[in-house]
Order: structure tokens, then C-alpha cells, then sequence
């Protein structure tokens, strides 16, 4: 099957404007987001310890990069993408997302879940490649070497798969960090002009070899004949880069994808519990949890970051960062859906813990947003600050067994105070970033 998918209203992939959006098939591959978030936040569900935060990371962290390396291959391919190419890679993270349950208990659900990971990221990388394209803005389609570990813990059984897993995944962050555009640009070239210099040289020798036997032909004959060795190269790989307006509509949808995961776990929660005063209170303060980080996320900023100007980072340290909070999101999904099941109760540590400390990496990555955008120290200090000491407080107050313990409720109006702060920050100090915020288009769409 090789239908690709074809522009115009049909698609939903082109708006009158002539701006790219998301098209039905990218649509209905996110549906596989839906349901590999849910399964992953679940793993933190029954209460968070070091090792399930640990697992949590490496499973959501692979499963985020499948879904944003078959994303980009839509991305650059625009029209051109292969519909086959993009339901098998969807296939291979529903096996991931159905896998993730019995990872740590089952070594056949373990090695499906790597070998589904490996194929998607094949799939991907093969799709660009195809086309003699690299794409500078996720290198690691090209830079295979984070796979290694991964084709390697086939044959590994136990906690060692995992951390042969964790080992890739940050081979392939160091080489998103470090491998610019120009650093690709450079090395392509570099490996162009030694395979043309190779090329002439196959030339030469023939050329040799023809007139030791005798046999020498008419200069134009001859240079007839280097001509077709040389054109058995391949075709130099071009650089190509994403359509960044596109990516992020995209990546603003993983986000919401990430936020409905809090509503289904809260309201699943909340349906399963006496609607007493506790659980209202509760309940209402997650719903405006969920609210605040959808306005942080999707009106503060851009590409489903908070306090994000548009072109302040390159798009692959963009996609990191990306990666941190939307993990941090779907962790907090659970930490409210524990939060309601408790509402009645002083909340457990293990629970205020992961709830302060997914609320601090959320505040972080606003704070370095901030900072990154131009927006001054004192103003990113002014709209993190306070709220990263409110949550310094959730996190150092007593246990649940002591008598002055935290009850529930305290906890999510605190956990309310501290996401209220950078929102309510931006609003009414809303600075100026040094980088340009388009005043229209789909990135235009992330800005307050």
C-alpha cells in the first residue's frame, strides 16, 4: 500500500489561508496517544516509588519519542506522506501502549514492547531516508546509534532491559542537544566529498585498466564512460527542516491529549466516591489544577510549553523540553486522580510528594521558557518564584499520620495557588519577549 495523503479540504491539511494544519489521518493517529498516556499513568496510579517514577520515565520517554518521530515524518512529508507508513507505526505503539502494563513482570510483553519501538523508529527513519532526506531538527532519525541498547536488550531479561532501554533514550537526548543543523549540514558534506573522491578514483583505475589493455577510447567515449560511473552515486542527502506551524498545532495536541487524561482519571474518581464536602471541594479545585495548566501550556506560550515565545529555541531543544512537561502533565493526572480518591483524607507523602514534585517541574520548565525567550530574570523570577515556594511548602509539610499532616484539600488549593501565580503573572505583567510572536497562524495560536 502505497496511497499518499493529498492536500485540500478533504485532508483537513490546508486551511483557505494557505496554513498547514493537521490533517484526518494525523488526527486518527493520535487516537494511539490517547491510549498510550492513559496505560502510562497509570503506572503511578497505586502510588509512586523510586522505582515505579523510574519506569515511568524510561516508558513514557520512549513511547513519547515513537510518537514524535513518526509526527515528524508527516511533518516534512507533508502531501507526500505514505498512509501504510503511518497506521504500522501507529500499530507498532499500540503493542508499546498495551505492553507498558506487564513490562516489569512479563519478558514477553518486555520484548514487545522493544521490538515494536525499534520498528516505528525504523519505520520513520526509513521513510525520510528513502527520500534522501535528514532531518535537521530531530537528528536521531538519522543517528541511530540510542538504538543499539535497544535491539541489544532482546536478549536481556529482568531490571537490566530497563536500563539498557534508559541508556539509549540518553544517548539519543545527548545527540538532540548537541547535533545542530549545521553540525549535519557539515558531516554530510564531509562524507559527500569522500564518497565523489572515491568515485573519481573507481573512474581513474578504469580508465588505467582500459588503456593497459590496449583498448583506449575516443576522449568523448571515455569521459561518456566516467560519467555514468559517477552518476551510480546516490543523490546527496538534503537537509530539510520542519514546518514549524504545523509541529506546533501538533505538539499543543499532545498536550491537550496529556490534559484529558487528568479529566478522565479525576471524574473516574470522583464517580466511584461518596459526593461528600470533601470530594466536591476536591473535585472543583483539580477541574480549575486542569484549567490552569491548559492556560499555562496553550495561552502563556508556544508549542504546548508555558512562557514560550515562538523561534527562542531551536525546534530540537524545543521537542525536549516539550517531552519533560507533557511527562510531567500526564504524572500529575495521576497525582489528581489519587488526589480525589483521598479527598476525605490528610493526603499519604508519597502521593504530596509526586504532587509537589511534578508541580516543580512543571514550574522549572516555565521558568527556563521564560528565561530562554528574553523575558528578563526578574520577570521570570517574578512569575515562577513565589509559586515554586508554595510548592516547597506542600512538599516539606508533615505526614499523613501526623496530627498536623496536610488533608487533601489543603493540598490541591495549595497546588491551585502555586499554577495560579505564573497565570495570573503573565496576564498582568505580560513583559516582552525578545523573539518574534507571529500575530497570526497556527504558532500564533500557543500565545496569550
Amino acid at each position: 500500500m502505497s496511497t499518499s495523503v493529498s492536500g485540500g479540504s478533504g485532508s483537513g491539511s490546508e486551511s483557505e489561508g494557505g496554513e498547514r494544519h493537521a490533517s484526518w489521518l494525523e488526527l486518527f493517529f493520535d487516537l494511539i496517544a490517547v491510549a498510550g498516556v492513559g496505560q502510562l499513568a497509570h503506572l503511578l496510579h497505586t502510588g509512586p516509588s523510586g522505582t515505579s517514577l523510574g519506569r515511568y520515565a524510561v516508558l513514557f520517554l520512549a513511547f513519547w519519542f515513537a510518537w514524535v518521530m513518526s509526527t515528524m515524518y508527516g511533518n516534512v512529508a507533508g502531501e507526500r506522506t505514505r498512509v501504510a507508513a503511518v497506521i504500522t507505526a501507529m500499530f507498532g505503539m499500540a503493542v508499546m501502549a498495551a505492553a507498558v502494563p506487564g513490562v516489569h513482570d512479563s519478558d514477553g510483553k518486555a520484548r514487545a514492547f522493544a521490538l515494536a519501538y525499534i520498528v516505528v523508529r525504523l519505520i520513520a527513519s526509513r521513510a525520510r531516508s528513502g527520500r534522501g532526506q535528514v532531518v535537521a531538527d530531530l537528528p536521531i532519525l538519522q543517528l541511530g546509534a540510542g538504538l543499539a541498547p535497544w535491539v541489544v536488550s532482546l536478549w536481556v531479561h529482568g531490571e537490566a532491559r530497563l536500563w539498557l532501554w534508559a541508556a539509549g533514550l540518553l544517548i539519543d537526548m545527548a545527540v538532540m542537544v548537541r547535533v545542530s543543523r549545521e553540525a549535519l549540514q557539515v558531516e554530510i558534506d564531509q562524507k559527500w566529498a569522500r564518497a565523489e573522491e572515491r568515485a573519481e578514483e573507481r573512474a581513474e583505475h578504469w580508465l588505467r585498466r582500459e588503456e593497459r589493455r590496449g583498448g583506449a577510447l575516443p576522449p568523448e567515449e571515455a569521459h561518456a564512460r566516467v560519467d555514468r560511473v559517477g552518476s551510480r552515486m546516490r543523490r546527496k542527502p538534503q537537509v530539510v527542516a520542519a514546518d514549524v506551524g504545523h509541529l506546533a498545532e501538533r505538539l499543543g495536541l499532545f498536550m491537550l491529549i496529556v490534559l484529558g487524561e487528568g479529566l478522565v482519571q479525576s471524574v473516574s474518581a470522583a464517580s466511584e466516591e461518596p459526593w461528600d464536602g470533601g470530594v466536591r471541594a476536591v473535585g472543583a479545585g483539580v477541574f480549575v489544577i486542569l484549567v490552569l495548566v491548559w492556560s499555562l501550556a496553550l495561552r502563556t506560550g508556544a508549542y504546548g510549553l508555558p512562557l514560550l515565545a515562538p523561534r527562542a529555541l531551536p525546534v530540537r531543544l524545543v521537542l525536549l523540553l516539550h517531552c519533560l512537561f507533557a511527562g510531567a502533565v500526564a504524572a500529575l493526572a495521576a497525582a489528581l486522580g489519587r488526589a480525589v480518591e483521598q479527598a476525605g483524607e490528610a493526603m499519604p507523602q508519597p502521593g504530596r510528594l509526586l504532587l509537589a514534585g511534578v508541580l516543580a517541574l512543571i514550574l522549572v520548565t516555565a521558568l527556563v521558557c521564560a528565561l530562554v525567550s528574553g523575558r528578563g530574570a526578574g520577570w521570570a523570577l517574578g512569575a515562577v518564584g513565589p509559586a515554586l515556594v508554595v510548592v516547597g511548602v506542600l512538599a516539606v509539610a508533615p505526614g499523613a499520620g501526623d496530627p498536623e499532616g496536610f488533608g487533601t484539600v489543603v493540598s490541591v488549593a495549595l497546588a491551585v495557588c502555586a499554577l495560579a501565580w505564573p497565570v495570573g503573572w503573565r496576564a498582568y505583567r505580560p513583559g516582552a519577549p525578545a523573539a518574534e510572536e507571529p500575530a497570526q497562524g497556527a504558532a500564533a495560536g500557543f500565545t496569550g
